[in-house]
């Protein structure tokens, strides 16, 4: 039996025969979960001769109508859609940069039974920073939706455990970049500096060394893009 025939059937068992009546003369389930290993297979990133790096966040986009059917199974599909999309990578030698999500949404675009799939690569991210330290920071970075706070006087970025902030991205080194953090005259002056990782970094799309940062500045390493803010001045020293 055939991958796409195993999804079936557990999706089957997963949910009641509704299921397959809403879907009768909708998009069908089988479909989306082949649409989605082709957006693997045609966004293949070769790491080796062995791994290629995939998409692991995917926007599955549908009619209002379909959308609407869905809702009600749409956390049991996804999770079906999921395993599926790992048994798929496991047999590709497919790697993913972090935890795979799909999601379902509305497209006006779209009529009954057609649908897209938009896919993007989002590593996972991690420090050991504290809630309260991110809301006392300031400044931060901000990557892939995690905020993570910059202490002075540096903080290394990379992909290995030694790194502050570790990224899961095949592109970026196991100490990829540090940023410094330092008040002059009451205000804050935060620096990049490439740590001679292999792939290098880009600076609002230049590709640079070291440079000065302001808020806002986005800094690419891999796949990866984070952005940093200045949210606040540092206090002005008295005696200046």
């Amino acid at each position: 039996m055939g991958a796409l025939q195993n999804f079936e059937r557990r999706l089957e068992q997963a949910i009641s025969g509704a299921f397959a009546k809403a879907f009768r003369s909708a998009v069908q389930p089988v479909e989306i979960a082949a649409a989605l290993q082709r957006e693997c297979d045609n966004n293949a990133q070769i790491m080796s001769r062995d791994r290629r790096m995939v998409p692991n966040r995917f926007h599955v986009e549908l009619s209002e109508t379909d959308l609407q059917r869905l809702s009600a199974y749409d956390a049991t599909m996804a999770r079906e859609l999921r395993d599926q999309l790992q048994e798929h990578a496991d047999a590709q030698g497919y790697v993913f940069p972090g935890e795979i999500s799909v999601d379902f949404e509305a497209s006006e675009d779209l009529t009954t039974g057609r649908f897209r799939i938009r896919s993007e690569a989002q590593a996972q991210v991690r420090s050991n920073a504290t809630h309260t330290q991110v809301t006392r920071a300031k400044a931060l970075v901000v990557i892939n939706g995690t905020q993570h706070p910059l202490h002075p006087p540096a903080m290394v970025v990379g992909r290995g455990t030694e790194a502050d902030i570790r990224i899961n991205d095949p592109g970026v080194s196991r100490r990829h970049i540090e940023f410094s953090v330092a008040g002059h005259g009451g205000v804050l002056d935060v620096r990049v500096r490439d740590l001679g990782s292999t792939n290098g970094m880009l600076v609002d799309g230049h590709r640079i060394s070291s440079t000065a940062l302001r808020d806002g500045s986005e800094v690419k390493i891999g796949n990866t893009t984070m952005t940093v803010r200045i949210v606040a001045e540092t206090e002005k020293d008295p005696h200046v």
